[in-house]
């Protein structure tokens, strides 16, 4: 018996891959950092950095974010150091060699070794109750709800980075923005001084025109800073130090079609944090039926020889060792057990609650941020833009004073500036309610 616990206990030391669980739709068709199954030596790194040059795209972002983000490949060798430990929990327990010596070193006929009676045993425990089993379920859960931490962040890091994207390519218009400002604001500075060395008007007018200039470029030297943060930070999501590429290119007024909030809402049972919690629920009902199984004890059971010397024989020894569960019935590891089980389940219903609160937060700044970007660009934007050109024309004709120019460029500027942040907060919307789902928008259907 014990020969043939040794032989299964050396058969079962095969390893079994890491389950990745299937992706979600979103950014499935980009690759992901997955680690080998080999461990890396400290400080190596399997993923050589290659940091991008030119202008960036947002699919060149995703790319190297999912490759290279620090916190995804952490998430990824936690799913490969589960693999680990659902390897050592298919292990038998080791047998155990017991040498025994008795009846020598004392005194008259004991004092050598030739009354001396020696015995050779194996020894090995026998799990009952289902323990293995129990505990390969548990282990194999454990992996599952690694992968599921992976999944999570890669959708995260999806999102992130699309975020962070976005805030460069507004940081990035703002800019331009500005540049325009000053170049225009220059420009009525030189309509100005003209007409006043022209006597036309007062000369106050020249030094309003000299402050608003000042206060434009002041303005653009904050927004320049804005845009090198948000330059930082969306290199941050592919773990660089500093931003190597030249600019970012996309197309901030592209939208795809808004579905109803009760379409997104029949999608959340595919969030992947929802997912994650169905495992983690199986994981705590795994874990109370290893606690169950602790009620049984193990039997160790023993056999070998052993050589009697005085008559130079030997016989065979058996041994049978198993507790008696009086005192300890394992009951409180399995009320334990019981109450995490409870407490997973109200986990999941508040992971509901919360996620349906923040789709409902995130629809309502899409649909807000939406239909002001649609009410600028059609009503807004085409009045402002005519009144400031209609005033710039008329104040070189001498009809319209220096402050009705001021007046209408800044209201012309503050309404390009509002266009811009209204198509951010639009786009960044959009890159939450994805990750909400785990899927695109365009994706998504209305029912009939």
């Amino acid at each position: 018996v014990v020969a043939l616990m040794i032989v299964c206990s050396g058969s079962s030391a095969s390893q079994e891959d890491t389950v990745w669980p299937e992706p979600r739709p979103l950014g499935k068709g980009f690759a992901s950092y997955r680690p080998p199954e080999e461990p890396l030596a400290t400080g190596e790194t399997s993923v050589e950095l290659k940091e991008p040059a030119g202008v960036l795209t947002l699919r060149q972002a995703l790319s190297l974010a999912l490759m290279n983000n620090p916190e995804l490949a952490a998430f990824s060798w936690e799913a490969r150091a589960r693999e680990a430990q659902a390897l050592q929990a298919r292990l038998l327990p080791n047998p155990e060699l017991d040498v025994e010596v008795e009846n020598f070193g004392g005194s008259g006929a004991f004092g050598g070794l030739d009354e001396a009676e020696t015995t050779v045993q194996l020894g090995q425990l026998v799990e009952l109750g289902g323990k293995r089993s129990r505990r390969k379920r548990a282990a194999a859960l454990d992996q599952d709800l690694a992968g599921w931490d992976y999944e999570i962040g890669r959708i995260q890091v999806f999102t992130e980075t699309s975020k962070a994207f976005v805030d460069v390519l507004v940081a990035q218009k703002r800019t331009e923005l500005n540049e325009e400002f000053v170049r225009l604001a220059e420009q009525v500075l030189h309509v100005v001084a003209e007409r006043v060395r022209a006597g036309k008007v007062s000369a106050i007018n020249e030094v309003k025109a000299k402050v608003a200039l000042s206060g434009r470029l002041f303005e653009m030297g904050r927004v320049e800073g804005e845009l090198e943060a948000a330059r930082k930070v969306l290199t941050a999501a592919w773990g660089g130090m500093a931003p190597t590429f030249s600019g970012a290119k996309g197309d901030l007024e592209r939208s795809p079609e808004i579905p109803s909030f009760e379409a997104l809402s029949d999608r959340l049972a595919d969030n992947p944090e929802m997912a994650r919690w169905l495992v983690e629920i199986e994981r705590h009902r795994a874990s109370l039926e290893m606690e169950r199984a602790g009620r049984f004890p193990d039997v160790t059971l023993s056999g070998g020889v052993r050589y009697i010397s005085p008559t130079d024989d030997w016989a065979f020894v058996a041994g049978l060792s198993i507790p008696i569960p009086v005192f300890n019935r394992n009951q409180g590891a399995t009320l334990e057990a019981q109450y995490r089980l409870a407490k997973s389940e109200e986990q999941r219903r508040a992971l509901h609650v919360r996620v349906q609160a923040a789709l409902a937060s995130t629809y309502q700044r899409l649909s807000s941020a939406r239909n002001e970007a649609i009410s600028l660009k059609n009503d807004v934007l085409p009045g402002a833009r005519s009144a400031f050109e209609a005033t710039g024309e008329g104040f070189r004709q001498g009809k319209f004073g220096y402050l009705d120019v001021l007046d209408a460029q800044r209201t012309f500027f503050e309404a390009q500036a509002r266009y811009t942040n209204a198509l951010g907060v639009l786009q960044k919307a959009i890159s939450d309610a994805e990750g909400l789902l785990g899927e695109p928008l365009v994706e998504i259907e209305d029912p009939a």
